[in-house]
């Protein structure tokens, strides 16, 4: 979903021969580490659950298992990902009260057009809008469908959190049990790392330092994706009900037990700024989050869990 938000590095005594590697995939690049006896570099294997991964969900593909839904209105699930991504997000969208709706599908596609183009494309909202609701979607572990023509997905929002986790997941099933899994900054690790907080007002600045063990981290924000023209600012995470979003967060990051909780969850608190994400916050005590938003003269502030806290370094 996200761009490199969110910078990450191994810190501790190593006790096996690590590897690493990077590449590109899903519009964004990814890096990988891990503790090896035998050092097995893995990357071929890596790099084809990332294309397994974007013939069921990638929009920017036309031969996808959701482009085929988004064309025909109905699905018969081919492969293992479709569903579960679409129950997570369906699991999400509830508990948010609809501000994570994968059903965004037309929204996105304007703001992709007028990215593309340089023009505004507020004036589609009030249309597209009637296009936009997870109420027009019913599935189970076979089949998809909407109720409702022109009603479109998009899984983007969730997708790399996902991902974040079938590679770890395949890391496992290798023996190994020591490793760092990031895509697009996005992350998910095993014992104890040390990872930090890119400062959204400053290119390259770092807002904290935080210990993490056994954990799934990922970041959203709108200041590395958007465009402007005609005085406008147009960004890429869209409000589900208004389309246009005018939050006071900068940006959230979420640290979950799992990658695509967390990938969730952070555009879901976009759209709803910064109380409502206190409110969700306590209602979900399994989320820690830290939230920098606008403070009175502009200025950066930050919000964070009590969890969050207690990860400090320093």
């Amino acid at each position: 979903m996200n761009n490199l938000l969110l910078l990450f590095y191994i810190s501790g005594v190593l006790h096996a021969p690590e590897v690493r590697f990077e590449g590109t995939a899903q519009g964004t690049t990814y890096h990988i580490s891990y503790l090896d006896e035998e050092q097995r570099n893995l990357k071929v294997q890596v790099d084809s659950i990332f294309t397994e991964i974007d013939k069921s969900l990638s929009t920017y593909r036309t031969d996808s298992e959701i482009s085929t839904f988004n064309q025909f209105g109905a699905f018969r699930f081919q492969s293992v990902h479709f569903y579960p991504v679409l129950q997570k997000a369906y699991e999400v969208y509830k508990a948010t009260n609809g501000a994570f709706d994968p059903t965004i599908m037309p929204l996105t596609e304007a703001y992709r057009k007028g990215k593309a183009t340089g023009k505004p494309w507020l004036h589609q909202v009030d249309s597209l809008l009637q296009y936009v609701g997870f109420q027009y979607i019913t599935f189970d572990k076979e089949t998809v469908q909407s109720s409702k023509e022109h009603v479109r997905l998009d899984l983007d929002g969730i997708a790399q959190g996902y991902t974040v986790d079938v590679i770890a997941a395949f890391l496992e099933t290798k023996g190994i049990v020591d490793y760092v899994v990031e895509v697009g900054g996005e992350l998910r690790c095993t014992n104890t790392r040390t990872v930090s907080i890119e400062d959204p007002t400053q290119p390259d600045g770092r807002l904290a330092l935080l210990k993490l063990n056994n954990l799934s981290m990922t970041t959203a924000g709108n200041y590395n994706d958007h465009y402007s023209t005609g005085g406008q600012t147009f960004n890429h995470i869209l409000h589900p009900k208004k389309g246009i979003i005018q939050s006071d967060l900068l940006s959230v990051t979420i640290i979950a037990k799992d990658g695509i909780t967390a990938d969730a969850y952070d555009t879901a608190c976009i759209v709803l700024g910064l109380e409502e994400t206190k409110k969700l916050l306590a209602e979900h005590p399994e989320l820690d989050a830290y939230l920098v938003y606008r403070g009175t003269g502009g200025a950066p502030k930050v919000f964070m869990t009590e969890g969050v806290k207690r990860m400090l370094v320093n």
